[in-house]
């Protein structure tokens, strides 16, 4: 068995799987957990993921890795945990045309063959809370149960564990090794967070404007239009606020009087909204900056997603792409998610092996 250095704990080693920019990997290293590998399709994630990882990144597609590419991965003597968050739209709230021919509605299926291919100690699986009610999320927990796993799975809100951001997740933890839970918030020692705490220090910015300190902290410019919507907005409020001339003609219909939440501002004393791929665009939700007259930036967005202020996304130089950044960064495990569901695990098999020392 191969131990953690300074406690004698068994050493947890993990694979990411749809590893994405590295969110999830980036809050499993936090907790302890080492990992060794991030598996995507999208080679865009390839460099801040290993640049900001100890970690390798394999790029292909789930559905054709096989079990054995990841068992070879692992060292010996090790407990083993895969982990991973299949794309999630699918499933989402947001998206009003989700069915079963979706291709993306059965990677979660392509996870479970990696499960039963490798025969992991430990799996984990984060996603969103639409998925708790479909078919594919009950034929995947049934096949953990026939394999021997304790299984415990809840949607939680990341805010309550220290996220500056408003997000209901659904997350999984499952072991062969005895009874498992997520860690609450308080015994994971959560810190509430408001916009505020994490980017109120940030250089101003107006809007289509970057800082040169930080490329990432760039914004979306305005259109003259929107810039006096944005004027006219006020944090925590909406567009029924502004002057009936500002008022888009969608919104003025009865189908559009139930969207309040578009072209709004954050308020500095709560977390921000949920981060969606489309959060660099103050049309698209309520991601107005609460105080300047801009949509937040790229960075912001990062960070209310729990990344570290300094965590690369793109190569030194090269050109930002506000849609393929904001897709990585939206789509993202929140770390601090990643870190709560880490500890879960650390400190599960630290019980494991106290049982295991009692018992001897």
């Amino acid at each position: 068995m191969k131990y953690n250095e300074n406690d004698m704990v068994p050493m947890i080693e993990a694979i990411d799987l749809f590893c994405g920019a590295g969110g999830l990997t980036h809050g499993l290293v936090k907790s302890g957990v080492d990992v060794k590998l991030g598996v995507d399709v999208d080679p865009a994630c390839e460099y801040p993921y290993t640049k900001n990882n100890d970690a390798k990144f394999l790029l292909k597609s789930v559905g054709d890795v096989r079990g054995d590419e990841l068992l070879d991965v692992y060292d010996e003597g090790v407990v083993r945990l895969l982990a991973g968050c299949a794309p999630c739209q699918t499933f989402s709230t947001y998206n009003q045309k989700a069915c079963p021919s979706d291709r993306r509605w059965w990677l979660l299926l392509e996870f479970e063959r990696l499960v039963e291919e490798t025969e992991p100690d430990l799996v984990t699986m984060e996603n969103v809370p639409g998925l708790e009610k479909q078919e594919v999320f009950h034929r995947f927990v049934a096949t953990l149960l026939e394999s021997g796993y304790h299984i415990h799975h809840e949607v939680v809100d990341c805010s309550d564990y220290g996220l500056p951001q408003r997000r209901r997740r659904l997350v999984l933890v499952a072991s062969k090794l005895g009874e498992v839970k997520l860690l609450s918030p308080e015994e994971f020692g959560a810190v509430p967070k408001c916009v505020e705490d994490v980017v109120r220090n940030l250089p101003p910015l107006e809007h289509g404007e970057a800082d040169p300190d930080d490329p990432l902290h760039r914004c979306s410019a305005l259109s003259d239009r929107n810039m006096k919507r944005m004027k006219a907005s006020v944090p925590g409020g909406t567009w029924r606020d502004w002057p009936p001339e500002l008022v888009a003609e969608c919104h003025k219909r009865p189908t559009g009087k139930t969207y309040p939440g578009v072209y709004a501002r954050m308020k500095w004393n709560e977390p921000a909204p949920t981060m969606t791929t489309q959060f660099f665009g103050f049309g698209n939700g309520r991601f107005g900056h609460p105080e300047q007259n801009r949509a937040i930036s790229l960075r912001e967005g990062a960070i209310f997603q729990g990344f570290p202020a300094d965590y690369e996304f793109v190569p030194p130089g090269e050109p930002i792409h506000m849609k393929t950044l904001g897709r990585m960064i939206g789509n993202a495990v929140p770390v601090t998610l990643g870190e709560a569901i880490g500890r879960s695990l650390v400190e599960h098999i630290e019980r494991v092996e106290k049982g295991r020392g009692d018992a001897a």
